[in-house]
């Protein structure tokens, strides 16, 4: 068996060994280029996306992974359709509202909000196949966050490249992402009277507390994957009357 044969084997065992990765319904492709492991396909979530980067990176003696990796979309939609609904949701956030905002499309970019100079930043969005990209820079990691989130959020979106810089720069740390997730529940319409404890080790959230339904419990687990950075969420919310 040759070395990029062993790490393929390695890469398809840690997969098959993950509940959240369904190889049989959205099959990885798995590969090896000058050492580096690439997966390319369609997963059910950006759990599985995220678990699935993590497991390949953990095989030794890689030089990384490239991630071609998109979640499949519970809603097909077209790009136009996904950018006026993504746009909005950017326009109306009031943690962005001091943020001027562009969309690029080819060649041509399309001012969509400007703002004075001593505003939060500026953030221009592309969207290529439901794929979506934000450049641009911000003053913090938590306005980097939620327009991350608030892509996420976007029906039919397969992807979120989010490339905002931070100026000046900010230490990333556990506390900014338990703040920024709050924060993010508080936006949540279907969260803002949930009861939920958030804790985070080394990019790993854990979630505590109670929730009505079923459906707040797992759109709280899917905020949290949706973070930028956050690398694993351990779900520990019951459902039932409080």
């Amino acid at each position: 068996m040759t070395r990029k044969q062993d790490i393929i084997r390695q890469v398809h065992g840690l997969f098959e060994h993950e509940p959240r990765i369904n190889l049989h319904r959205h099959p990885i492709r798995i590969d090896v280029v000058e050492g580096a492991v690439v997966l390319e396909g369609e997963v059910d979530d950006i759990a599985a996306k995220k678990l699935a980067l993590e497991h390949a990176a953990s095989v030794p003696d890689i030089r990384g992974v490239i991630d071609r990796l998109h979640v499949a979309p519970a809603e097909r939609r077209g790009d136009g359709a996904i950018r006026d609904t993504l746009c909005e949701a950017l326009l109306r956030a009031p943690e962005l509202r001091n943020c001027a905002l562009r969309f690029r499309a080819q060649d041509r970019v399309e001012a969509l909000r400007a703002v004075p100079d001593d505003g939060a930043g500026e953030i221009e969005v592309a969207i290529e196949d439901g794929v979506v990209t934000l450049e641009g820079t911000v003053i913090s990691l938590s306005h980097k966050r939620v327009a991350g989130v608030l892509a996420w959020w976007t029906p039919g979106v397969r992807d979120v490249i989010n490339s905002l810089a931070v100026a000046p720069p900010e230490q990333d740390t556990d506390d900014e992402v338990v703040d920024a997730l709050r924060l993010v529940f508080e936006m949540d319409p279907l969260l803002r009277d949930a009861a939920i404890l958030v804790r985070a080790d080394n990019y790993v959230v854990t979630l505590e507390g109670r929730v009505r339904t079923e459906a707040q419990r797992r759109r709280a687990e899917f905020d949290a994957w949706a973070l930028f950075a956050v690398d694993r969420v351990i779900n520990r919310i019951e459902v039932g009357a409080r």
